[in-house]
């Protein structure tokens, strides 16, 4: 098998992982796909995303690289992805890898493969740009932290929020012990870029164990960004007949997530608008602010705390609002500031004027 259709296979293979949100791939003539806009390092460039080897002993149900799986299998040796993402960085301008793998025959061997490339691109090719290192469920201690020196990001997908989730769609992995050890491991090392981690959301999880789960990895972890995927059934898995788990609970979530990460919301907020565990199917902002603004706030007295909570209204403008020397008298004005106007009238007063409150039709 040459070197194009292994990419071809471990590429496809590879494309669960989120390598950001709303990361786009890129078309090249080529016809090889693993490339995407992403961000990286506070700048968007082209990342290489692609797995070491789809060959795995894992059977983790909802996987279509899980042993028993019947696609085709390929692994790069080093030098072969190495020599692969030199050509890409050359001939497309490719500035990143993120480097996961199947696990074909135990974590810490895989681990070495991927070791040995990312030592081959630094030392032999003076490759200093991004690497984003996923690491496998059990590694040992002392290959992770060689793996630290040579990333920029390092992560470790955690899937979902418990334990008893976790047994129900794999009998390989242990939750404490293989991802949750790893995780803490990894966070005592300096790492430009972080740790993050990924939820695959399924009916086994409601929201509120999710952001439960996120309070603390945030808070006992110092994880950089968290990303969600909604579960979607791949044919030839154990979960092929399974509902596929709807796109805006994915999108819903990263609202929250962005809320709680630039905006300084905390995680009970949103319990208080959680039915039967789940967010509604509205905006997280806009459905706080629903139930939170009794009344229009002023926006020419409202302090930033209360400016961040009024939807349209971000961090920026909120600074923009607070710093203005002069009083703020239409629509207009507060249009120029970067407020989106038509979603904040609902919940502001300006000059004295307003427009009803959602709640006021009701």
């Amino acid at each position: 098998m040459d070197i194009l259709e292994k990419a071809k296979i471990l590429t496809d293979s590879g494309n669960l992982d989120s390598c950001g949100f709303k990361a786009c791939a890129v078309k090249v003539n080529s016809g090889l796909g693993g490339i995407y806009h992403a961000k990286a390092e506070h700048k968007t460039c082209r990342i290489f995303k692609t797995l070491m080897s789809n060959n795995c002993s894992y059977d983790c149900r909802y996987c279509k690289n899980a042993s028993g799986c019947k696609s085709r299998k390929a692994e790069y040796s080093p030098e072969e992805l190495t020599r692969l993402f030199m050509q890409l960085n050359r001939k497309l301008d490719v500035k990143g890898l993120f480097l996961s793998s199947g696990i074909s025959t135990d974590s810490d061997h895989v681990t070495e493969k991927m070791i040995k490339t990312v030592e081959l691109l630094r030392y032999k090719h003076g490759f200093n740009g991004y690497v984003h290192f996923k690491v496998l469920p059990g590694t040992s201690y002392d290959l992770i932290k060689r793996a630290s020196e040579l990333s920029t990001r390092m992560s470790i997908n955690i899937e979902v929020p418990n334990r008893s989730i976790l047994s129900e769609l794999s009998s390989c992995k242990d939750y404490k012990i293989d991802i949750l050890r790893r995780q803490a491991w990894i966070s005592k090392f300096s790492l430009s870029g972080g740790q993050t981690t990924q939820f695959m959301l399924n009916k086994l999880s409601t929201d509120k164990e999710v952001l439960r789960m996120m309070d603390w990895e945030y808070s006992s972890l110092g994880l950089r960004r968290i990303y969600f995927s909604s579960f979607q059934p791949i044919k030839g898995t154990a979960m092929e007949s399974d509902e596929p788990e709807p796109q805006y609970r994915q999108n819903y979530l990263y609202n929250t997530d962005f809320l709680i990460r630039q905006y300084g919301y905390s995680f009970k907020e949103f319990y208080k608008i959680l039915d039967d565990g789940m967010l509604p199917k509205e905006d997280p902002k806009l459905a706080l602010a629903k139930m939170n603004l009794d009344s229009p706030i002023d926006i020419n007295s409202a302090s930033y705390e209360e400016l961040i909570r009024v939807p349209g209204i971000g961090p920026v403008t909120a600074n923009k609002i607070i710093s203005t020397s002069e009083k703020i008298r239409s629509y207009q004005q507060l249009d120029s500031l970067g407020a989106r106007i038509e979603r904040a009238k609902p919940f502001i007063e300006v000059d004295g004027k307003r427009q009803a409150m959602l709640g006021e039709f009701c």
